[in-house]
Protein backbone atom coordinates (compact mmCIF):
# COMPACT_ATOMS: atom_id res chain seq x y z
CA UNK A 1 0.00 0.00 0.00
CA UNK A 2 1.07 3.46 -0.67
CA UNK A 3 2.09 6.22 2.02
CA UNK A 4 -1.37 8.19 1.04
CA UNK A 5 -3.08 4.94 1.33
CA UNK A 6 -1.96 4.23 3.84
CA UNK A 7 -2.80 7.40 6.02
CA UNK A 8 -6.48 7.11 4.61
CA UNK A 9 -6.81 4.18 6.43
CA UNK A 10 -5.74 5.28 9.57
CA UNK A 11 -8.15 8.29 8.83
CA UNK A 12 -11.04 5.78 8.25
CA UNK A 13 -9.90 3.38 11.41
CA UNK A 14 -10.08 6.53 13.85
CA UNK A 15 -12.89 8.20 12.17
CA UNK A 16 -14.96 5.14 12.23
CA UNK A 17 -14.37 4.22 15.55
CA UNK A 18 -14.57 7.67 16.74
CA UNK A 19 -18.27 7.65 14.97
CA UNK A 20 -19.25 4.50 17.19
CA UNK A 21 -17.69 6.12 20.68
CA UNK A 22 -20.01 9.69 20.37
CA UNK A 23 -22.79 7.49 18.88
CA UNK A 24 -22.27 5.96 22.31
CA UNK A 25 -21.95 9.22 23.85
CA UNK A 26 -24.85 10.63 22.26
CA UNK A 27 -27.05 7.42 23.51
CA UNK A 28 -25.81 7.39 27.17
CA UNK A 29 -27.20 11.30 26.50
CA UNK A 30 -30.53 10.60 25.49
CA UNK A 31 -31.46 7.81 28.06
CA UNK A 32 -30.48 10.58 30.53
CA UNK A 33 -27.69 8.59 32.16
CA UNK A 34 -24.70 10.54 33.45
CA UNK A 35 -21.67 9.46 31.99
CA UNK A 36 -18.85 8.14 34.67
CA UNK A 37 -15.67 7.82 34.10
CA UNK A 38 -16.36 4.19 34.30
CA UNK A 39 -18.42 4.37 31.15
CA UNK A 40 -15.53 6.87 29.29
CA UNK A 41 -12.97 4.04 30.24
CA UNK A 42 -15.03 1.35 29.04
CA UNK A 43 -16.09 3.44 26.05
CA UNK A 44 -12.21 3.70 25.29
CA UNK A 45 -11.08 0.25 25.88
CA UNK A 46 -13.90 -0.68 23.12
CA UNK A 47 -12.59 1.66 20.36
CA UNK A 48 -9.17 0.78 20.93
CA UNK A 49 -9.73 -3.17 21.20
CA UNK A 50 -11.92 -2.94 17.81
CA UNK A 51 -9.27 -0.49 15.74
CA UNK A 52 -6.31 -3.69 17.43
CA UNK A 53 -8.45 -6.51 15.94
CA UNK A 54 -9.36 -5.07 13.09
CA UNK A 55 -5.99 -4.24 11.91
CA UNK A 56 -4.76 -7.32 12.39
CA UNK A 57 -7.88 -8.64 10.59
CA UNK A 58 -6.89 -6.49 8.34
CA UNK A 59 -3.26 -7.67 7.57
CA UNK A 60 -4.47 -11.31 7.42
CA UNK A 61 -6.83 -10.44 4.70
CA UNK A 62 -3.89 -8.76 2.72
CA UNK A 63 -1.17 -11.24 3.36
CA UNK A 64 -3.56 -14.61 2.46
CA UNK A 65 -4.73 -12.36 -0.68
CA UNK A 66 -8.48 -12.67 0.22
CA UNK A 67 -9.58 -9.36 -1.34
CA UNK A 68 -8.48 -10.71 -4.44
CA UNK A 69 -10.62 -13.91 -4.10
CA UNK A 70 -14.15 -14.23 -6.01
CA UNK A 71 -17.28 -13.25 -3.90
CA UNK A 72 -18.12 -17.10 -3.89
CA UNK A 73 -14.52 -17.75 -2.40
CA UNK A 74 -14.07 -14.97 -0.49
CA UNK A 75 -17.63 -15.17 2.12
CA UNK A 76 -16.41 -18.53 3.75
CA UNK A 77 -13.01 -17.34 4.88
CA UNK A 78 -14.51 -13.89 5.72
CA UNK A 79 -17.32 -15.22 7.76
CA UNK A 80 -14.96 -17.50 9.84
CA UNK A 81 -12.83 -13.74 9.98
CA UNK A 82 -15.36 -12.49 11.13
CA UNK A 83 -16.31 -15.12 14.05
CA UNK A 84 -12.94 -15.21 15.40
CA UNK A 85 -12.29 -11.37 15.12
CA UNK A 86 -15.35 -11.16 17.15
CA UNK A 87 -14.33 -13.64 19.75
CA UNK A 88 -10.54 -12.26 20.04
CA UNK A 89 -11.93 -8.88 20.98
CA UNK A 90 -14.96 -10.07 23.05
CA UNK A 91 -11.65 -11.83 25.20
CA UNK A 92 -9.46 -8.38 25.39
CA UNK A 93 -12.51 -6.56 26.94
CA UNK A 94 -13.65 -8.82 29.25
CA UNK A 95 -9.80 -9.09 30.23
CA UNK A 96 -8.87 -5.48 30.27
CA UNK A 97 -12.24 -5.00 32.09
CA UNK A 98 -11.28 -7.44 34.54
CA UNK A 99 -7.88 -6.36 35.25
CA UNK A 100 -8.70 -2.24 35.37
CA UNK A 101 -11.97 -3.18 37.85
CA UNK A 102 -14.17 -1.78 35.40
CA UNK A 103 -16.53 -5.00 35.01
CA UNK A 104 -20.43 -4.55 36.59
CA UNK A 105 -21.44 -7.92 35.28
CA UNK A 106 -22.00 -10.79 37.42
CA UNK A 107 -22.84 -12.90 34.52
CA UNK A 108 -20.69 -16.05 34.01
CA UNK A 109 -17.54 -15.53 31.37
CA UNK A 110 -19.44 -17.31 28.84
CA UNK A 111 -22.54 -15.36 28.77
CA UNK A 112 -20.26 -12.17 28.94
CA UNK A 113 -18.48 -13.47 26.02
CA UNK A 114 -21.09 -14.07 23.87
CA UNK A 115 -22.97 -10.87 24.70
CA UNK A 116 -19.74 -8.98 23.79
CA UNK A 117 -19.26 -11.23 20.68
CA UNK A 118 -22.25 -10.00 19.53
CA UNK A 119 -22.26 -6.71 19.99
CA UNK A 120 -18.67 -6.58 18.34
CA UNK A 121 -20.62 -8.41 15.31
CA UNK A 122 -23.00 -6.00 15.11
CA UNK A 123 -19.75 -3.40 14.13
CA UNK A 124 -17.62 -5.85 12.61
CA UNK A 125 -19.78 -7.52 9.79
CA UNK A 126 -20.38 -3.94 8.50
CA UNK A 127 -16.50 -2.81 8.86
CA UNK A 128 -15.47 -6.32 6.75
CA UNK A 129 -18.26 -5.38 3.98
CA UNK A 130 -16.98 -1.79 3.72
CA UNK A 131 -13.31 -3.16 3.03
CA UNK A 132 -13.67 -6.08 1.19
CA UNK A 133 -16.16 -4.26 -1.55
CA UNK A 134 -13.62 -1.07 -1.10
CA UNK A 135 -10.47 -3.45 -2.91
CA UNK A 136 -12.86 -5.39 -5.08
CA UNK A 137 -14.20 -1.90 -6.97
CA UNK A 138 -10.35 -1.07 -6.56
CA UNK A 139 -8.89 -4.28 -7.96
CA UNK A 140 -12.08 -4.44 -10.53
CA UNK A 141 -11.31 -0.50 -11.96
CA UNK A 142 -7.49 -1.65 -11.86
CA UNK A 143 -7.98 -4.73 -14.23
CA UNK A 144 -9.99 -2.91 -16.58
CA UNK A 145 -7.50 -0.05 -16.73
CA UNK A 146 -4.67 -3.25 -17.05
CA UNK A 147 -7.10 -4.48 -20.15
CA UNK A 148 -7.82 -1.05 -21.40
CA UNK A 149 -3.28 -1.01 -21.86
CA UNK A 150 -2.97 -4.38 -23.04
CA UNK A 151 -5.33 -3.46 -26.00
CA UNK A 152 -3.90 -0.29 -26.77
CA UNK A 153 -0.39 -2.29 -26.23
CA UNK A 154 -1.48 -5.27 -28.73
CA UNK A 155 -2.99 -2.58 -31.32
CA UNK A 156 0.43 -0.86 -31.36
CA UNK A 157 2.36 -4.03 -31.75
CA UNK A 158 0.06 -5.22 -34.67
CA UNK A 159 0.48 -1.63 -36.29
CA UNK A 160 4.29 -2.03 -36.03
CA UNK A 161 4.46 -5.57 -37.20
CA UNK A 162 2.69 -5.01 -40.22
CA UNK A 163 4.94 -1.60 -41.15
CA UNK A 164 7.63 -3.59 -40.42
CA UNK A 165 6.83 -6.41 -43.07
CA UNK A 166 5.67 -4.24 -45.90
CA UNK A 167 9.78 -3.85 -46.57
CA UNK A 168 9.85 -1.40 -49.51
CA UNK A 169 13.18 -3.04 -50.06
CA UNK A 170 12.06 -6.62 -50.05
CA UNK A 171 9.29 -5.38 -52.63
CA UNK A 172 11.64 -3.91 -55.14
CA UNK A 173 14.09 -6.81 -55.34
CA UNK A 174 10.73 -8.92 -56.18
CA UNK A 175 10.07 -6.43 -58.98
CA UNK A 176 13.57 -6.47 -60.43
CA UNK A 177 13.58 -10.30 -60.32
CA UNK A 178 10.29 -10.69 -61.85
CA UNK A 179 11.15 -8.03 -64.42
CA UNK A 180 14.34 -10.03 -65.24
CA UNK A 181 11.99 -12.99 -65.27
CA UNK A 182 9.42 -12.03 -68.12
CA UNK A 183 11.69 -12.37 -71.26
CA UNK A 184 13.61 -15.28 -69.43
CA UNK A 185 11.04 -17.22 -68.17
CA UNK A 186 7.69 -16.19 -68.63
CA UNK A 187 5.73 -19.12 -66.62
CA UNK A 188 8.18 -18.36 -63.54
CA UNK A 189 7.28 -14.63 -63.90
CA UNK A 190 4.06 -15.24 -63.80
CA UNK A 191 4.16 -17.82 -60.61
CA UNK A 192 6.09 -15.08 -59.17
CA UNK A 193 3.78 -11.94 -59.22
CA UNK A 194 1.40 -14.54 -57.72
CA UNK A 195 3.60 -15.28 -54.78
CA UNK A 196 4.43 -11.46 -54.42
CA UNK A 197 1.15 -11.25 -54.63
CA UNK A 198 -0.03 -13.74 -51.74
CA UNK A 199 2.48 -11.85 -49.10
CA UNK A 200 1.05 -8.45 -49.98
CA UNK A 201 -2.39 -9.80 -49.37
CA UNK A 202 -1.62 -11.62 -46.47
CA UNK A 203 0.14 -8.27 -44.91
CA UNK A 204 -3.27 -6.50 -45.24
CA UNK A 205 -4.94 -8.73 -43.59
CA UNK A 206 -2.90 -9.33 -40.67
CA UNK A 207 -3.83 -6.09 -39.02
CA UNK A 208 -7.46 -7.84 -38.45
CA UNK A 209 -6.60 -11.14 -36.90
CA UNK A 210 -5.13 -12.14 -33.54
CA UNK A 211 -3.93 -15.39 -34.93
CA UNK A 212 -3.84 -17.51 -37.96
CA UNK A 213 -2.59 -21.04 -38.24
CA UNK A 214 0.69 -22.20 -38.83
CA UNK A 215 -0.13 -23.54 -42.11
CA UNK A 216 -0.87 -20.22 -43.89
CA UNK A 217 1.72 -18.61 -42.19
CA UNK A 218 4.13 -21.30 -43.48
CA UNK A 219 2.74 -20.86 -47.17
CA UNK A 220 3.26 -17.61 -47.04
CA UNK A 221 6.76 -18.03 -46.06
CA UNK A 222 6.91 -20.36 -48.77
CA UNK A 223 6.27 -17.53 -51.33
CA UNK A 224 8.66 -15.44 -49.71
CA UNK A 225 11.36 -18.01 -49.56
CA UNK A 226 10.86 -18.69 -53.44
CA UNK A 227 10.89 -15.16 -54.34
CA UNK A 228 14.29 -14.60 -52.61
CA UNK A 229 15.95 -17.86 -54.43
CA UNK A 230 15.20 -15.76 -57.57
CA UNK A 231 17.47 -13.65 -56.18
CA UNK A 232 19.84 -15.29 -53.95
CA UNK A 233 19.43 -18.52 -56.99
CA UNK A 234 22.21 -21.05 -55.38
CA UNK A 235 23.37 -19.22 -52.28
CA UNK A 236 20.18 -19.74 -50.65
CA UNK A 237 19.59 -22.91 -49.62
CA UNK A 238 16.07 -23.88 -47.41
CA UNK A 239 15.18 -26.90 -45.76
CA UNK A 240 11.95 -27.46 -43.85
CA UNK A 241 10.96 -29.95 -40.99
CA UNK A 242 7.48 -29.86 -40.22
CA UNK A 243 5.48 -32.23 -38.40
CA UNK A 244 2.20 -31.67 -39.89
CA UNK A 245 0.05 -32.25 -36.69
CA UNK A 246 1.67 -28.79 -36.07
CA UNK A 247 -0.11 -26.93 -38.97
CA UNK A 248 -3.12 -26.26 -37.47
CA UNK A 249 -2.15 -24.22 -34.34
CA UNK A 250 -2.59 -20.86 -33.83
CA UNK A 251 0.55 -18.23 -34.25
CA UNK A 252 0.71 -14.24 -34.44
CA UNK A 253 0.05 -13.12 -38.24
CA UNK A 254 3.63 -12.40 -40.04
CA UNK A 255 5.98 -13.38 -37.38
CA UNK A 256 6.97 -16.24 -38.58
CA UNK A 257 7.47 -14.22 -41.96
CA UNK A 258 9.45 -11.68 -40.15
CA UNK A 259 12.12 -14.78 -38.83
CA UNK A 260 12.53 -15.90 -41.80
CA UNK A 261 13.15 -11.79 -43.57
CA UNK A 262 16.07 -11.60 -40.70
CA UNK A 263 17.33 -14.71 -41.10
CA UNK A 264 17.52 -13.65 -44.97
CA UNK A 265 18.42 -10.06 -44.46
CA UNK A 266 21.11 -10.60 -41.56
CA UNK A 267 22.36 -13.69 -42.27
CA UNK A 268 22.44 -15.26 -45.74
CA UNK A 269 22.65 -11.81 -47.44
CA UNK A 270 25.84 -11.17 -45.71
CA UNK A 271 27.80 -14.35 -46.76
CA UNK A 272 29.97 -14.14 -49.77
CA UNK A 273 28.99 -17.99 -50.55
CA UNK A 274 25.33 -17.49 -48.80
CA UNK A 275 23.58 -20.11 -46.88
CA UNK A 276 20.73 -22.09 -45.48
CA UNK A 277 17.64 -21.14 -43.65
CA UNK A 278 16.05 -24.15 -41.99
CA UNK A 279 12.52 -24.30 -40.75
CA UNK A 280 11.59 -26.37 -37.72
CA UNK A 281 8.07 -27.16 -36.38
CA UNK A 282 7.25 -29.83 -33.77
CA UNK A 283 5.72 -30.82 -30.42
CA UNK A 284 8.06 -30.49 -27.38
CA UNK A 285 6.48 -31.09 -23.96
CA UNK A 286 3.01 -28.99 -23.67
CA UNK A 287 4.39 -26.52 -26.34
CA UNK A 288 4.35 -26.23 -30.29
CA UNK A 289 7.87 -25.22 -30.89
CA UNK A 290 9.03 -23.40 -33.65
CA UNK A 291 12.71 -23.11 -35.02
CA UNK A 292 14.18 -20.82 -37.78
CA UNK A 293 17.83 -21.55 -38.04
CA UNK A 294 20.20 -19.76 -40.88
CA UNK A 295 23.69 -19.41 -41.71
CA UNK A 296 25.15 -16.13 -39.81
CA UNK A 297 25.81 -14.50 -36.73
CA UNK A 298 24.54 -12.22 -34.04
CA UNK A 299 27.03 -9.16 -34.29
CA UNK A 300 24.60 -7.97 -31.26
CA UNK A 301 21.94 -7.50 -33.85
CA UNK A 302 18.88 -8.67 -31.70
CA UNK A 303 16.74 -5.71 -32.00
CA UNK A 304 16.18 -5.52 -35.92
CA UNK A 305 13.15 -4.25 -38.16
CA UNK A 306 12.02 -2.94 -35.27
CA UNK A 307 10.78 -6.64 -34.25
CA UNK A 308 13.01 -7.06 -31.07
CA UNK A 309 13.12 -9.98 -28.78
CA UNK A 310 11.46 -7.65 -26.31
CA UNK A 311 8.16 -7.11 -28.88
CA UNK A 312 8.48 -10.31 -29.93
CA UNK A 313 7.70 -11.57 -26.37
CA UNK A 314 5.30 -8.79 -25.86
CA UNK A 315 2.97 -9.74 -28.26
CA UNK A 316 3.51 -13.78 -27.69
CA UNK A 317 2.37 -13.03 -23.94
CA UNK A 318 -0.53 -11.02 -24.70
CA UNK A 319 -1.80 -13.79 -27.30
CA UNK A 320 -0.81 -16.73 -25.29
CA UNK A 321 0.46 -15.81 -21.49
CA UNK A 322 3.36 -16.16 -19.66
CA UNK A 323 4.52 -19.31 -21.13
CA UNK A 324 4.52 -18.34 -24.37
CA UNK A 325 8.18 -17.46 -25.17
CA UNK A 326 10.79 -15.74 -27.85
CA UNK A 327 14.48 -16.18 -27.85
CA UNK A 328 17.25 -15.63 -30.18
CA UNK A 329 21.13 -16.95 -29.83
CA UNK A 330 24.45 -18.66 -31.82
CA UNK A 331 24.29 -22.26 -31.81
CA UNK A 332 27.92 -21.97 -32.92
CA UNK A 333 30.19 -20.39 -35.05
CA UNK A 334 27.96 -19.38 -38.11
CA UNK A 335 24.28 -20.23 -37.02
CA UNK A 336 21.63 -18.58 -35.36
CA UNK A 337 19.08 -19.89 -33.98
CA UNK A 338 15.19 -18.04 -33.51
CA UNK A 339 13.04 -19.95 -31.30
CA UNK A 340 9.44 -19.77 -30.24
CA UNK A 341 7.58 -21.89 -27.94
CA UNK A 342 3.75 -21.61 -27.72
CA UNK A 343 1.78 -22.94 -25.23
CA UNK A 344 -0.14 -26.04 -26.71
CA UNK A 345 -3.92 -25.34 -25.94
CA UNK A 346 -4.70 -29.10 -24.32
CA UNK A 347 -8.33 -28.73 -24.12
CA UNK A 348 -8.88 -29.18 -27.72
Amino acid sequence: MTKNGSRYYWWCQIGGWGTLALLLVLNSTTLEQKLTHKDVEIMLITVLTGILVTHVFREVIRSSGWALLSVEKAIPKFLLGIVLVCIADGLIRIGLADALGLSSMKAEFMTRLLTLTADTGVVIVPWTLIYYLFHYIQISSKQQLDTFKLEALVKELELKTIKAHINPHFIFNALNSIRALIDENPARARTAITELSNILRSSMQAEKLETVTFEKELNIVKDYLALEHIRFEDRLQVEYEIDEDTLDQPIPPMMLQTLVENAIKHGISRQVEGGKVRIVSDFKDDYHELVILNTGVLNGNRNSDGFGLASTKNRLQLLFGQKANFDIREVNDNTVEARVLIPVDMSK
